[in-house]
């Protein structure tokens, strides 16, 4: 064999050698990915504000389908209750609370830290379709006959829903105190009410089933949602993994079409 052919076999056989390399280097690489994803599975309990309903069954899903083998279980409520569900003991992995004063009652008692706020939302006033009572302002709440419903003071609707009425000094004595944002709503769209203050997140989910009043934002109240993997997760990967999703740019999106503000 000449020299020159010799130079030729010897690089092409270093080319070869080069190639199999990036090859099993690669193929390393796309085994660590799977592996790591491989870690995000099983059912992941995630207990959420009601206000969240909508936006988080989007995110479930969502979540599901990035993660292959994981199971998203939603339960929701007033944010007040779950925290009390999860000092009590309740098997979950992630809270995702409508007030930050709320989830510091969690971390304090040692069942969360280092939430993370992901969501910001501002009280408007719902009516049912076509508004019959007339309400066409924050002072209307308090005109006589006028019946309204406003959440439990202990749910940060409630305690949101306070602060906007004394802000713009309108005394209102509700004719019922529900539970949730979402029973509020309910008895708004029923027209069992004539008027009740909730997120507006929940107007625009409500659809053609009621109406919104904006609050001016003098008055406004504003609320920040935190989340946070629990420190006695049954499922502590893929609690972290959710915790994240919700604060990651595709979960943001979710929550943005939503009508949530940035936090």
């Amino acid at each position: 064999m000449s020299r020159g052919a010799a130079a030729v076999a010897a690089g092409l056989l270093a080319l070869a050698s080069a190639c199999a390399s990036g090859a099993s280097g690669a193929a390393g690489t796309s085994g660590a990915t799977s592996a790591a994803q491989g870690q995000v599975r099983g059912t992941v309990t995630v207990l959420a504000a009601a206000s969240l309903k909508e936006s988080f069954g989007t995110l479930a899903g969502r979540f599901q389908a990035a993660h292959p083998g994981t199971r998203v279980r939603l339960s929701f409520g007033a944010s007040s209750g779950l925290a009390a569900q999860i000092r009590q003991g309740a098997p979950a992995d992630v809270f995702a609370s409508a007030s930050e004063k709320t989830m510091e009652q969690v971390v304090r008692a040692g069942d969360a830290e280092r939430p993370a706020a992901f969501a910001r939302n501002t009280m408007e006033i719902a009516v049912p379709a076509g508004n019959p009572a007339g309400v066409r302002s924050v002072a209307d709440l308090a005109r006589p006959g006028t019946a309204v419903a406003l959440c439990q003071p202990q749910v940060p609707c409630g305690a949101a829903a306070a602060e906007l009425l004394a802000k713009a000094r309108v005394a209102v004595t509700p004719v019922t105190r529900e539970a949730d944002v979402k029973a509020v709503l309910t008895k708004v769209s029923l027209g069992e009410v004539d008027a009740g203050v909730v997120y507006v997140t929940d107007v625009r989910s409500a659809g053609r089933r009621v109406a919104g009043v904006p609050v001016p934002e003098s008055v406004n109240a504003t609320t920040t949602y935190p989340v946070a993997a629990l420190k006695h997760a049954p499922n502590p990967g893929a609690a972290a993994a959710f915790a994240s999703y919700v604060r990651s740019p595709d979960g943001q999106s979710v929550l943005r079409a939503a009508g949530f503000a940035a936090p």
